[in-house]
C-alpha cells in the first residue's frame, strides 16, 4: 500500500490539461464497437478502468488498436458482437459493468460479467429490473456481480426511472437498440446525458423533451471521429485547489462543459468561488471550454435536490471546500453516494473529523462546519482504496499546516494516473 505526503502549498500561477473524459471515453468504445465503421478516438484516457473497458470489448470480438496517439474501434455493428467463452471482467468501472449489461441484454447469447472486490459489493439490482421488464434473464450474486446475462430478443417498455441515474438510463437505451419496438424512458431529475448525445452524434434513432428520452430499433450508428474533452471531475480538484490556495490563479483547458456536469460550477460560485469560463466551442455534440479559478473567500450553502445529479462525483472534494468555508454547509439527497466505490458519505466523514473538522452525518448527506479558512490539522488520511477520496483530500493537503499523508493511493489510476504528476506542479511555491 503506497503512501504519500501532499505538502501546502500557495502563489499558484498554474495552466493545467487533465485527462479525457472518463465517462465519455467508456462511451466512445462501447457505442464505437457497435456501430457500422471506424471511430478515431482522440484524448481517450488511458486509466485502467477504459482500458479495461477495451479488453471487454476486444473480448466481444471487436477489433481496437491504437496507433500513436489514437484509439481506433473497427466497429461492424451492434449485431457483429460475438459471445465471449471466459468471464468479462470490468475491473473497478460501474460504468462498464452496467452499461455492458444493457449491451448484452440484447444479444442472443449468454455471458458472465464481474470486477474486483468493489464491484462485486455494488448493486446491480436496478440495472437488472429494467432489462428483466423487456425480456432478459439474469443470475446474480443476490443482485450483485457476478452476473450471468441470458441475451436475447427484447421488447420496449415505458419506463418510469424510480432515480436519476444515467448509468441505468445508459443501459436501457443500449438494450434499446437491439428491442422490437420503441422504448420511452422517463427521469424524475435529468441526470448525465453523455450517451444520449453521443447516439445522437451517431445518428440512433433518439429523441428528447422535458425529461422524457424516446429511442427506436432499426438504423444502425455510422462511426465518427471522437474527440475526448477534459474531464470536469478531474478539472473538479484543480479548480477547488485554484480557490483555496492563498495568491492563486488555476486555469484548466479544454473541459467539458456538459450542462448536466456542471453542478460544480453553478456550486462553487454559490459558495463564492470566483470562476469564469472562456473559449466556448462544441466536440462531437458536447460543450468544451476553459476554466479559471481565482482564490476566494468561501462560504457554506445548502447542496440538493436536481443539483446532486450534476455532481455526484465531485461531493468529495466539494466536501473538503466546505470544510475550508465560512459557516455550515448542507450536502442533502446524495444517498446514491453510498452506493460508490465506497460509502463515501461515511468515507468523506471519517477524514474530515481526521483533519480537525466537525461534520455530522445524515443517512442521505452529511452537514459540514467550516473552519474559516483555517489551516487543517496534520493527519494520516485513509482512501479506502476509493480514487475520489484520495484525490479530495490531496487538495485539502495543500491548505494543511504541514500537509496530509494520503494512504493507498495507487487507486487513482483507476480514473487518473497523472493526478499527482500534476498536483506536483501546482504545489511548487
Amino acid at each position: 500500500m503506497k503512501k504519500m505526503h501532499v505538502g501546502p502549498a500557495k502563489n499558484c500561477r498554474k495552466t493545467v490539461i487533465v485527462q479525457g473524459d472518463k465517462s465519455i471515453s467508456h462511451r466512445a468504445i462501447i457505442m464505437g464497437s457497435m456501430a457500422h465503421g471506424t471511430t478515431v478516438v482522440t484524448n481517450f484516457l488511458e486509466a485502467e478502468d477504459t482500458l479495461n473497458t477495451i479488453k471487454v470489448y476486444r473480448a466481444l470480438g471487436v477489433k481496437i488498436e491504437k496507433i500513436k496517439d489514437k484509439y481506433y474501434v473497427y466497429g461492424r455493428g451492434a449485431g457483429s458482437l460475438r459471445q465471449s467463452h471466459e468471464t468479462l471482467d470490468v475491473g473497478n468501472s460501474g460504468t462498464n459493468i452496467r452499461l455492458t449489461t444493457g449491451v448484452l441484454a440484447a444479444k442472443n447469447f449468454t455471458s458472465i460479467i464481474t470486477g474486483d472486490s468493489q464491484i462485486v459489493k455494488r448493486p446491480m439490482t436496478r440495472v437488472m429490473e429494467p432489462l428483466a421488464l423487456m425480456g432478459a434473464k439474469f443470475e446474480s450474486n443476490q443482485g450483485k456481480a457476478p452476473i450471468i446475462i441470458h441475451g436475447g430478443t427484447l421488447k420496449g417498455i415505458d419506463y418510469k426511472m424510480p432515480m436519476a441515474s444515467a448509468q441505468v438510463k445508459s443501459a436501457v437505451l443500449l438494450a434499446a437498440l437491439g428491442a422490437r419496438g420503441k422504448t420511452v424512458i422517463k427521469e424524475p431529475v435529468v441526470s448525465r446525458d453523455h450517451t444520449e448525445r453521443m447516439l445522437e452524434y451517431f445518428g440512433a434513432p433518439i429523441t428528447r423533451s422535458k425529461g422524457i428520452i424516446t429511442i427506436k430499433p432499426g438504423k444502425e450508428m455510422k462511426a465518427k471521429p471522437v474527440f475526448v474533452p477534459g474531464d470536469i471531475s478531474s478539472a473538479a480538484y484543480f479548480i477547488i485547489a485554484g480557490l483555496m490556495m492563498k495568491n492563486s490563479i488555476i486555469k484548466v483547458r479544454n473541459v467539458g462543459l456538459n450542462p448536466t456536469r456542471t453542478g460544480l460550477i453553478e456550486v462553487m460560485k454559490k459558495m463564492g468561488g470566483r470562476i469564469r469560463v472562456t473559449g466556448l466551442k462544441n466536440k462531437n455534440n458536447e460543450p468544451v471550454g476553459d476554466i479559471i479559478a481565482v482564490t476566494s473567500k468561501l462560504k457554506g450553502i445548502t447542496i440538493g435536490g436536481a443539483m446532486i445529479p450534476k455532481l455526484i462525483d465531485e461531493i468529495p472534494v466539494i466536501a473538503v471546500a466546505a470544510a475550508f468555508a465560512t459557516g455550515r454547509t448542507i450536502i442533502r439527497d446524495a444517498k446514491e453516494l453510498r452506493y460508490k466505490e465506497t460509502d463515501r458519505i461515511e468515507t468523506i466523514i471519517k477524514n474530515l473529523k481526521r483533519i480537525g473538522i466537525k461534520v455530522d452525518e445524515a443517512p442521505d448527506g452529511m452537514v459540514i462546519y467550516g473552519n474559516n479558512g483555517s489551516p487543517f490539522k496534520y493527519a494520516d488520511i485513509d482512501s479506502f482504496s476509493d480514487h475520489r477520496i484520495a484525490m479530495a483530500f490531496s487538495v485539502a493537503a495543500l491548505s494543511g499546516e504541514n500537509g496530509l499523508l494520503i494512504k493507498d493511493v495507487e487507486c487513482v489510476n483507476t480514473s487518473f494516473p497523472d493526478f499527482f504528476d500534476i498536483m506536483k506542479k501546482i504545489s511548487v511555491k
